[in-house]
């Protein structure tokens, strides 16, 4: 009985000196940018105008930052990036170009594929009207 009530306290015992894992890992020293924002507004814009905004960030790692893929949530979004590594304290941009062929609102999003491991997300927002000029 000893025996059975010693290994009952010492199962638990064992568990609770176990570090337990950091689902964060520690400082992380690698690349990383910060944007200036993330969402842009367009408001109001005129139908068959392609609305352009650009995003600016900065390299704020100890390593360089590689934007090796941005990827539109539709067609009628098209992204451009800086292709070269941007270095620490430097700055960048992902370029979003939205053809506006339609009335209506819209919210788009663009995916940023780099060298940090993790994907950031940028969104577009507006909405179309119809164009006095057509």
């Amino acid at each position: 009985m000893k025996k059975l009530l010693f290994c009952l306290l010492l199962i638990p015992a064992i568990g609770f000196s176990q570090g337990t894992a950091d689902s964060k890992p520690a400082q992380d020293n690698g690349p990383q940018f910060q944007f200036k924002e993330d969402t842009w507004d367009f408001g109001n814009i005129p139908e068959g105008v392609p609305a352009v905004h650009t995003f600016e960030f900065t390299s704020v790692g100890k390593e360089p930052i590689v934007i090796s893929q941005s990827t539109a949530s539709c067609g009628c979004t098209t992204p451009v990036w800086t292709k070269e590594p941007v270095v620490p304290g430097k700055t960048g941009i992902v370029a979003v170009t939205y053809n506006a062929a339609r009335e209506g609102s819209f919210v788009k999003t663009v995916t940023v594929l780099s060298n940090t491991g993790e994907p950031k997300y940028l969104t577009i927002k507006g909405n179309v009207v119809p164009n006095p000029h057509k």
